[in-house]
């Protein structure tokens, strides 16, 4: 979840740090204090456009901190795809405005917006600026319905993804058919030359290191004869038999003494004597042929030069044979291989349209219940003349299937039926979003979920059903909401208030959390503005006690 929002120099914010608690985070402030800087800052940390008069006048560049905890194993496996760590389960996300240019960074590393924004929507997702809105995305729709679908549509996803897969290979494996007559031909005789070459030399695996062990001794072998022979020359030179028969001698005097020497003499002799006819065995049985030593030096080159052709090793040598081997047999059979590699194709592409068309048929049918859902909760959110489907639309068949869909509706009486994104301000995606939200409560992954202008053009018991949704998905995620409606303010498991002042001739916003005694200032301020009488105060009092017993009835369901 976002622990901790930390701005300085945007907009008439010189310096705020706010920290967020689980549930729901409910902002408030009078018009004019800023409450959207707060959000757009956030939209700003996680990639959003930026204007040279965002940094506060007389600063020289501005910052954006957002720090999320992650905790979750399956969210934490989805970054570390991305090659992001978090520390001690923290990941800092920052932004620095400067004229002209920005730098985002992540737990300190300068990263891109593309990836910004690829890692920040793992974690959060804010709704009711068109600029940064899932509802503008309309390969979000089709995610949405996959959602909503869940395990029911599972077998047919993955039905088409291999479906998707086979086709590919098959695609891949025709379109390497691509030689003419004279190619075919051409390539064949060189594989049966390059096949025929390196039968001939009738290679063997080991056979290129005892080659060279032999060749090195064949070719030092004047060398090796005479070292051996000074070896055996200086070896006999050695008069042990000399210094036997002096401690033998000695031995008549003192045997007890020098019993071990004499021992250690009779072994130096022993060595000495099967050393020199090691030596002479040796000499005597080395081979000075000529004649071998030019084979094996021919030899040598053979499988040097092929190595210099087909690969760096007799085993990569025998690797390449065959590979040519069996290319060799696809081109002597080139057409009829051609014809079978058609036939699959044709196979696999009937197969990709049939999982195609049973996803599709699924989709259609969840579309309908997942619309019909959302129009029962936009109801609530008056939107009573509402209309909401999905289109679907047919495209080139990918692992997710060939649909592309888009919520198409109409929130007011008259208006025509149209893409969501043309048809609903800021306020009102916040709301349709709201309502999806709700739907897909128990489905949705995003931890974090930030709420601006949804409660743009409602009052009475709409605002109270607005109030309750957010309630609700506060029960599964952390929700951050800007609001004006005490209605939805009652229901703050943390609040806010975000406040103007003059400080050195200047407006500067700052943002309070409330305790218990302020959060019922403020709801008495929203009820009634800046004269709170004691009705107005128990007033507040009353709407905050029912908004705190309806959220608890509500997660205890």
């Amino acid at each position: 979840m976002l622990l901790e929002l930390n701005v300085k120099d945007i907009a008439l914010i010189r310096k705020a740090a706010v920290r967020f608690d689980r549930g729901l985070n409910i902002m408030t402030g009078e018009t004019g204090t800023g409450k959207s800087v707060i959000i757009d800052s956030a939209m700003l940390a996680l990639g959003g456009k930026t204007r040279n008069d965002l940094i506060r006048s007389g600063a020289e560049s501005a910052y954006i901190e957002l720090v999320f905890s992650v905790e979750d194993p399956e969210r934490l496996d989805k970054l570390k795809e991305l090659d992001i760590y978090p520390e001690d389960g923290l990941l800092v996300i920052s932004r620095k405005l400067l004229p002209g240019r920005s730098v985002s960074r992540i737990n300190d590393e300068t990263v891109t917006l593309s990836r910004l924004r690829e890692v920040t929507s793992l974690l959060i997702d804010i709704y009711g600026q068109n600029e940064y809105h899932t509802l503008m995305d309309r390969k979000a729709h089709l995610r949405i319905l996959d959602d909503f679908l869940g395990a029911a549509a599972q077998k047919e996803r993955r039905s088409a993804a291999e479906a998707y897969e086979n086709w590919i290979s098959a695609e891949k494996l025709l379109a390497s058919f691509d030689l003419d007559e004279k190619e075919r031909l051409r390539e064949a005789d060189l594989a049966a030359y390059e096949i025929q070459e390196i039968e001939a030399a009738g290679l063997k695996e080991a056979e290129e290191e005892e080659l060279s062990q032999r060749y090195r001794k064949l070719n030092n072998a004047r060398s090796i004869l005479e070292n051996a022979n000074d070896a055996y020359r200086a070896l006999q030179n050695c008069d042990t038999g000399r210094a036997v028969n002096g401690i033998a001698h000695a031995m008549r005097y003192d045997e007890e003494g020098l019993r071990g020497i004499y021992e250690e003499l009779m072994d130096v002799q022993s060595v000495l004597e099967a050393a020199l006819g090691d030596i002479r065995s040796y000499v005597d049985e080395l081979d000075m042929d000529e004649g071998e030593l030019e084979e094996t030096e021919r030899r040598l080159d053979l499988i040097r030069s092929l190595e210099a052709k087909y690969g760096s090793s007799i085993a990569e040598i025998l690797e390449y044979k065959a590979r040519k081997e069996e290319r060799l047999r696809k081109l002597e059979a080139y057409e009829e291989e051609k014809q079978r590699a058609a036939a699959a194709l044709e196979k696999a592409q009937k197969e990709l349209g049939k999982a195609c068309a049973a996803l599709s048929a699924k989709r259609r049918e969840g579309a309908a219940q997942l619309c019909a859902k959302i129009l029962g909760e936009l109801k609530d959110l008056g939107f009573e003349k509402a209309v909401l489907e999905m289109q679907f639309v047919q495209k080139a068949p990918s692992a997710d299937g060939y649909d592309d869909v888009c919520f198409i509706t109409s929130l007011n009486p008259g208006e025509k039926v149209k893409p969501l994104n043309e048809v609903a301000s800021g306020g009102e995606l916040s709301r349709v979003m709201l309502a999806i939200k709700t739907v897909m409560a128990a489905t949705d992954d995003i931890p974090t979920l930030i709420f601006d202008e949804i409660d743009t053009g409602i009052s009475g018991r709409t605002a109270q059903k607005v109030a309750e949704k957010l309630d609700l998905i506060a029960g599964r995620h952390q929700v951050i909401c800007v609001s004006h409606l005490p209605q939805i303010a009652a229901m703050a498991d943390t609040h806010y208030v975000i406040q103007k002042t003059e400080e050195e001739g200047r407006n500067i916003t700052s943002i309070e959390r409330l305790d218990s005694e302020g959060e019922i200032q403020e709801l008495a301020r929203l009820l009634s503005g800046e004269s709170i009488t004691r009705a107005v105060y128990e007033n507040a009092c009353e709407l905050k006690a029912q908004a705190q017993k309806g959220k608890k009835e509500r997660r205890l369901l």
